[in-house]
This record gives structure tokens, sequence and C-alpha cells, in this order.
């Protein structure tokens, strides 16, 4: 199996109204053919689909993309999204409900978010090739967006401390792991920025991954993190900004990202491969040239602090277990 996670991925805002005059792939850029050769894509939806609904009060940063945008993920071969992040409720209850409909509709697995907490701690569960994957999403952003026995919102687990739902969150991965070849932890987690990992999300991964997950998918920040890895496992700290239409940081340079190439073979984990990537002109594209090189250096340096080791490849970086 060949499976492809992405990070953060903003279809608002100058995005949204892109698309209203360009094609539904625009967003992937000249990334398309890779994403399309996966069995499988996976990534944080970082807005709410949605054509209804009121922007949150006194939020400063609202994302909504219009209903009809759900063809960029299919575009894109998205099998399944988090939907558990800080903007999934920016225009309320409503639209995440709508969100959560269009999804359906359209074959696309979604987690951490729903009309109930119950709902929200379900699996997004698909199929990629003959692998069964399971994701388990939730946040530590917005607690007052929290789901409920009875309340549409989020799978809230905050990382500090000894707090007990991050134990929930482990019975949650403990109790998909016996119907799913391979479990994914999808944390939308900690402030925007910063390259080290809090000692506290290093805690949880390996908690995590002890409970059952395969791979901790992190993202959030708008910078990407080094690997790390536990039990032979991999931990992507911080994924970064994939699409979006964010201002650009000219010293923590958050256009710059990855897409992470995950080969599994039965069941197991195989070879992760880093792809470098940059956002322009709400486009994400392959990085090039000195751009690809200045990733790669950062990325095997930002490794290196973890204790990890990846090695260059023809389009990026890699690592397997064992190394």
């Amino acid at each position: 199996m060949n499976l492809i996670l992405l990070g953060d991925v903003m279809l608002g805002r100058l995005v949204n109204r892109a698309l209203a005059r360009g094609p539904a792939e625009s967003p992937w850029g000249d990334t398309l053919p890779l994403l399309r050769r996966a069995d499988a894509v996976v990534c944080n939806l970082e807005c709410v689909i949605a054509d209804g609904g009121r922007p949150e009060p006194g939020k400063m940063f609202t994302f909504r993309s219009d209903a009809a945008n759900v063809a960029v993920l299919t575009a894109g071969h998205v099998a399944a999204v988090s939907l558990a992040n800080n903007h999934t409720l920016d225009y309320g209850a409503d639209a995440l409900l709508e969100c959560v409909d269009v999804l359906d509709r359209h074959g696309i697995a979604h987690a951490g978010a729903g009309r109930t907490l119950e709902e929200a701690q379900r699996p997004a569960t698909f199929v990629a090739g003959a692998t069964t994957v399971a994701m388990v999403a939730c946040t530590d952003n917005e607690p007052g967006w929290a789901a409920g026995p009875r309340r549409p919102g989020l799978f809230y687990v905050p990382f500090s401390g000894n707090d007990v739902r991050c134990d929930e969150l482990c019975a949650v991965i403990s109790s998909v792991r016996p119907d799913a070849d391979v479990v994914v932890a999808s944390l939308h987690w900690g402030p925007n920025w910063g390259y080290e990992p809090p000692r506290e999300h290093v805690d949880a991964a390996r908690r995590l991954i002890d409970a059952g997950a395969d791979l901790v998918f992190g993202h959030s920040p708008h910078v990407f993190r080094g690997v790390g890895t536990h039990r032979g496992r991999a931990v992507l700290y911080s994924s970064g900004d994939f699409v979006d239409d964010y201002a650009v940081d000219p010293v923590e340079r958050n256009d710059q990202s990855f897409l992470c190439v995950l080969e599994y073979a039965g069941g197991r984990p195989g070879t992760l491969r880093l792809v470098p990537t940059v956002v322009r002109e709400f486009q994400a594209r392959l990085a090039a040239g000195v751009e690809r090189r200045e990733i790669e250096q950062k990325l095997q340096r930002l490794c290196a602090a973890l204790g990890t080791e990846v090695h260059l490849t023809p389009d990026g970086l890699g690592w397997r277990p064992g190394d």
C-alpha cells in the first residue's frame, strides 16, 4: 500500500475565490500526479466545506470553502480528512454538519468532529489497495468547541498534564486496532510556530504508539518539524502547511512543507519518503533547485535532533524502520 499524508489544506478565502475561476485540480499544482498514483491520500482539512453558516463572532481568521469545492478533494484522490482543528466550526455547527454531509455524499471518510462526541471519536475507515486503514483524529485547540453527548463539535484532547481525555484517546486507538491493518493517529496540536516538538507531544506520541497506532500524523504548526520514531513507527510532529493563502514569514518560511509517502507491506510499515513542497499562488508545488535543498537540509537537521537519520532519495528524503 502506498499512502500519502498532507498537512493543512486550507481552501477558503483567496483559494476559494481562485477556485471560482479555475479547475478543481488547481490547488494541487504539480503534486497532482503523485497524489493520483497513491492508493489513498489523507490530509487535515483546515476549513469547513459548506455554503451555509455565519462566521464565529470575534474570531480573527475564519475559513470556509464553497460546498462545490469538495471536487478539489476528489480530484486529489483524498480518501479521508481530519476535521479536528481550530477552523472546522468557524461558521458554526450547521456549517460543520453540512460539511460532514457533503463529505459523506462524495465518499470521503472523516474523523475528529461530528454531531456528538461519539461521532467525533469514530475513526475514518477506508481501504487503500488491499489494506484497511483507520484514522482517529483529535485536537488540543478550541476547548470551547469540544463535542458532547448531544452537542456537535470536536474530539478535544489536551496533551499537557495527565488529563483523562488522553487516556480516552489511547482507549479509542486500542479499540480500533483489531479491525484495521494500519491505524493512524491524526493530531492537530500545539501553537502555530516552533521547530522543536514540546515534551508532552513526544510523550503522547509514544503512548499512542504503545496503544496501537502505526503512525502519528501531527499538524497545526505552520512550519514542518522533524520525524521522530518509537518502536519502529514514525511520528510526524508537524507536517506544516500544504495549500493556503497565508502571508509568508521570511524567517519561519511557512510556505515550505513536504508530502509524506508511506509504503506498507502486509500491514507493516516500510519506507517513508518526504517530498519537499512549497506554496505558490494558492497552489502546492514540488520544490526545486536551491529551495528543495534548503528544505532537505532543514529536515535532516530537525530529524537528527530527534535521533532519526533520513537519507537523500531521488525525490526528497527517506527513512525505513531499523534505520
